[in-house]
């Protein structure tokens, strides 16, 4: 889905895959080994720009090379992960597009505290293969405090972690959970959608694509139009520009998703206020 808006990016500005540039794709399966070894693939192939999708691929793509251009996608701190030096300013041979900052998993929370009002501890989920885990675990728990509730993060590696996880949720009385972006979640969408139902977890994630998963809201950026609107940055860097002088963009629209079939499910009621602010309400 997102390498096919890339490849829809690239078309909307003239380039054919295959005739007028070349596209050499990799996917790593969410395999820290794979991502390490493929990075390093491209780079010996001298790729003119190596562009990254997800915030779990670049920071393999800053350690296999440190002067072909980069050009990434739903990196949740550019500057904090030492990709730029700021985000007007990159100053490094990287820069993109940026998903994430306190603010939406404050908003995030909001939802879910309005959607239960009796709401005081909401689990985090993530993966600790990742780099980012630390970082989410952290906004989510000051984001948290301010709003008066308990965050407790638990962790999954596969699959089968993922039951395990969703089970200990249930076990610690936790009463929603919440989710940012991450690969192993993504490919298994249905599977965690399911587990939060079965454990009776209303779960908030952080894209449309995780929402159809069966989530309980999704609140975030449009992923999508970010991967189609990367190719807008290879464009620019193979006609001269550095990546370095390029600012890094953030998100202009957030949007908001509830399923009412999954709120009923739960046996929520969704507040007026909340389906108001809704851009779709699947019923």
């Amino acid at each position: 889905m997102y390498y096919t808006a890339v490849v829809e990016g690239f078309r909307d500005l003239g380039y054919m895959d295959g005739r007028t540039i070349a596209l050499e794709h990799r996917f790593a399966g969410e395999s820290p080994e794979r991502f390490r070894s493929m990075a390093a693939e491209l780079v010996r192939l001298g790729v003119d720009v190596l562009v990254t999708v997800g915030p779990q691929t670049a920071p393999y793509a800053k350690s296999a090379t440190s002067t072909i251009p980069v050009v990434f996608m739903g990196v949740p701190d550019p500057v904090g992960s030492g990709f730029v030096d700021s985000l007007a300013r990159p100053g490094r041979n990287m820069t993109g597009l940026s998903n994430f900052g306190a603010d939406i998993v404050s908003k995030r929370l909001q939802y879910l505290k309005y959607m239960r009002e009796d709401l005081l501890r909401v689990a985090l989920l993530v993966n600790p293969t990742s780099q980012l885990a630390p970082l989410y675990r952290r906004v989510t728990e000051t984001a948290a405090a301010e709003l008066g509730l308990e965050n407790v993060t638990f962790e999954a590696r596969s699959p089968d972690e993922l039951e395990r996880a969703f089970k200990a949720m249930a076990e610690a009385g936790m009463q929603a959970v919440t989710i940012n972006g991450d690969g192993l979640v993504y490919q298994h969408r249905s599977l965690v959608g399911k587990l939060a139902l079965t454990h009776h977890l209303p779960l908030a994630v952080w894209s449309r694509e995780t929402f159809d998963g069966g989530a309980l809201m999704s609140y975030g950026p449009d992923q999508v139009a970010m991967c189609r609107r990367a190719p807008a940055f290879v464009d620019k860097i193979l006609r001269g520009a550095k990546p370095a002088d390029l600012p890094v963009e953030q998100p202009a629209k957030l949007e908001f998703f509830i399923n009412l079939k999954v709120a009923g499910a739960l046996g929520l009621t969704v507040p007026p206020m909340l389906l108001a602010l809704a851009d779709d309400v699947i019923e």
